[in-house]
């Protein structure tokens, strides 16, 4: 199986940036991306890896995640072009994510119980 294939189960693949262990708070600035491949019919884990991004420049991120089979951004900050552009390449973005471990977030989101709070990088 590639990189980008998905087992059968998996339904959704969510990306957390992430900088020194937490929710990066602005996205283009983070360190590593969180990866989590999902089972969305048991709202659980399966999977989950960090990867090195790319170089930050625009639309290099949203084009290097949908190979990666993301779906699913949940990030601290990140401005409403990064997201439009995100949107242009099917991916769903959810802004205002805490300054919490990835793990913690993203089992948040799938328990229902995620509190999306202010996108402090709105650029």
């Amino acid at each position: 199986m590639s990189s980008t294939e998905k087992p059968a189960e998996v339904d959704r693949v969510i990306a957390v940036p992430v900088a020194e262990g937490r929710v990066a708070m602005h996205f283009g600035h983070c360190q590593e991306f969180a990866l989590f491949d999902v089972d969305g019919k048991a709202q659980k884990v399966l999977n989950d890896r960090r990867l090195e991004p790319p170089g930050h420049q625009p639309g290099v991120l949203p084009q290097w995640l949908r190979d990666q089979g993301v779906n699913l951004v949940i990030a601290g900050g990140i401005g409403s072009r990064a997201q439009g552009i995100f949107a242009s390449y099917g991916i769903e973005v959810i802004a205002g994510a805490p300054p919490e471990p990835p793990e913690a977030v993203v089992q948040s989101f799938l328990e229902g119980r995620l509190e999306a709070g202010q996108n402090i990088c709105d650029h």
